[in-house]
């Protein structure tokens, strides 16, 4: 089988078409780094800008004098020490029962095999289909008077917790990749005396680590940036997230120092992709072959 690409192996080895390759390929990574980090470098480099020069036009690439305690002034002004841990606290939690219930759903789709499972798959898919925004409204009504236990979660990490529990996308990425489980493996520990429970903790656990990684990032960044839900749950200013609490305290702060408090609050987030990036590669893809 052969493989074809843009320019052939006869092409690339003459001189003319090496130059018109890299100068290709430069020009792309040049225009996609513009496109993915300028917007960043942007947000970082208004946080250092005074705020005459952040409201200026036409506006400056470099900062005219580095204002390195902006970003300080923004930490201190805007409490976001509380805020971190408020949205630390929130996601984690939103993690942990992701963690338990979406595995144990899928293993229970991919491996039990109850009656009308595929159905059952099938409406958690449909659910991605629909804006999130519709959901909005029927969603509050719940956590606002809760069916059965009649209790209301307004200004209580639950809002953020329940919401979040039956993630379709991410059972549907742990089923995927339980089924790419060979069954001998299960087989053997059928064999040896391991109950379904034993075996979902010894053997099917310890080989998903990728992608288990990958619904954790999910899960965490999935809170880490949502903002109209928390705004709408969490109304009390002691127990907001980093977003809707930048947005609450927000009136009256200069541009710059607000800047600046957006970069920290984003600051997590880029750190948990740069360290976990393969883990997401390799997760999203640990399922698509079987062996």
């Amino acid at each position: 089988m052969t493989t074809r690409t843009l320019i052939s192996p006869a092409q690339l080895a003459r001189p003319r078409g090496r130059l018109l390759y890299w100068t290709a390929f430069v020009l792309v990574m040049v225009l996609f780094t513009l496109v993915f980090l300028g917007p960043l470098y942007w947000m970082v480099s208004g946080g250092l800008k005074t705020t005459q020069e952040v409201v200026q036009s036409p506006p400056t690439l470099i900062p005219g004098s580095v204002n390195a305690e902006n970003y300080s002034r923004a930490w201190e002004v805007m409490d976001l020490s509380r805020l971190l841990f408020n949205t630390l606290y929130y996601a984690f939690g939103a993690l942990a029962f992701q963690l338990v219930f979406d595995v144990a759903a899928a293993y229970s789709l991919s491996r039990l095999r109850p009656v009308f499972g595929k159905a059952i798959l099938a409406m958690m898919l449909v659910t991605l289909m629909i804006p999130a925004t519709v959901l909005v409204v029927p969603q509050y009504l719940t956590v606002l008077d809760v069916p059965i236990i009649e209790r209301n979660l307004l200004n209580s990490p639950w809002a953020i917790w329940l919401p979040s529990v039956t993630n379709a996308f991410n059972i549907f990425l742990l089923k995927r990749f339980f089924d790419s489980i060979p069954h001998e493996l299960l087989d053997a520990a059928a064999i040896d005396g391991a109950s379904r429970v034993r075996t979902l903790w010894s053997v099917v656990l310890p080989i998903s680590r990728p992608i288990l990684g990958v619904v954790s990032i999910f899960a965490v960044v999935g809170v880490w940036k949502d903002f109209l839900w928390p705004m709408l749950t969490l109304p009390d200013p002691t127990k907001q997230t980093l977003n809707v609490g930048i947005y609450s305290l927000s009136n009256g702060v200069p541009e710059n120092v607000l800047i600046a408090a957006l970069t920290i609050a984003s600051i997590p987030t880029l750190l948990i992709f740069l360290a976990f990036q393969r883990n997401i590669m390799s997760g999203l893809t640990a399922g698509g072959l079987k062996g």
